[in-house]
């Protein structure tokens, strides 16, 4: 009887898993338009067979279960005391721009709530589960968290640290300098700068410090890719003169200005001041590093060229790719 019941909880648990995996595939349809709102995929079953599924398109519309819900035929709405919703993240239980989801899905009666991990925002945190499992439904929590957390690391990151997801950013040498004794050097290739541009259009707000500003006025824009710019800052230093609406004196005045308008995601760009500052605090998720292989600065002028930052020995590289000659490597902290 024991291996009975084994065999039924594995098989039970490999279901959630499959289904936790389409939600979390559906969620990640959303990801430019549902910011700041994190993305969220749900899928309705019934003996096996998707009644209904959906995922949260645009910031301000219906959330992942409201859809999922609308997708369900008339026919099928008779199924539902039998179904299985899964969410890859807890039901909001409060009235924001749309309804409370945990009053929908008891309204709609469903027998058992899958979710894959529990949503950070103080209006949340628990409550929704809560509410599901007040009004008698079964509720699992944790499948597949990890990925489900991944899925919206920087939603996570906002809300868990206070602070927006950083990604720093940089390209440099064959031998590990970012510029040509102190001027500009022309690193990424026509295609992997259309990759940069794909960055910045996924990211929220980007900033660069006062000498690559002065030195370079980078655009910081989206001109090669299509979407949205991100929010473009300038971190200028202590005591210097703000010239700007967008321009800092510190990284906590960054942080700061990114918490009043929601920018959940930050990429720092240099140049290599910026970026060791943010390395020195520790204040870094990703580094995204591009490597010319066949390009070196200058050696006949005596004035020499920036180092690049060095990896931190905690990162980890976790995506390796190579385009015209030119090496991206990716690692996380």
């Amino acid at each position: 009887m024991v291996q009975i019941y084994e065999k039924m909880e594995k098989s039970q648990t490999l279901t959630d898993e499959k289904f936790m995996r389409r939600c979390i595939q559906l969620a990640a349809c959303g990801r430019n338009l549902s910011r700041p709102n994190p993305m969220v995929g749900c899928v309705i079953v019934a003996g096996g067979r998707i009644l209904g599924e959906g995922y949260h398109v645009r910031c301000g519309e219906g959330h992942a279960e409201v859809n999922a819900f609308a997708s369900v035929s008339a026919d099928d709405e008779k199924l539902l005391p039998e179904a299985t919703l899964y969410v890859s993240l807890e039901p909001c239980s409060h009235h924001g721009k749309t309804p409370p989801c945990s009053d929908l899905i008891v309204r709609k009666g469903v027998r058992r709530v899958v979710v894959g991990c529990i949503d950070p925002f103080a209006e949340v945190q628990g409550r929704g589960v809560k509410r599901l499992r007040d009004a008698g439904i079964e509720v699992v929590v944790g499948v597949l968290e990890k990925e489900c957390r991944h899925l919206n690391r920087r939603f996570f990151t906002f809300h868990e640290k206070n602070r927006p997801y950083i990604i720093l950013k940089w390209a440099q040498t064959a031998d590990g300098y970012l510029d040509d004794c102190g001027n500009p050097l022309a690193i990424s290739t026509p295609f992997t700068k259309m990759l940069v541009h794909k960055l910045r259009a996924e990211e929220d707000a980007i900033v660069v410090g006062r000498v690559t500003w002065e030195r370079e006025h980078p655009q910081l824009n989206v001109r090669e890719w299509a979407g949205k710019n991100p929010v473009r800052f300038v971190i200028r230093g202590e005591g210097a003169m703000m010239e700007a609406e967008n321009e800092c004196r510190t990284i906590e005045e960054l942080f700061e200005r990114c918490r009043e308008q929601q920018l959940q995601s930050l990429i720092v760009e240099g140049g290599r001041e910026t970026l060791q500052s943010f390395l020195d605090k520790n204040l870094w998720d990703e580094i995204r590093v591009e490597k010319a292989l066949n390009l070196q600065p200058s050696t006949l002028n005596p004035q020499p060229s920036t180092l690049s930052p060095k990896i931190p020995e905690t990162a980890t590289a976790f995506r390796r790719e190579q385009f015209d000659g030119n090496t991206i490597v990716c690692y996380h902290s």
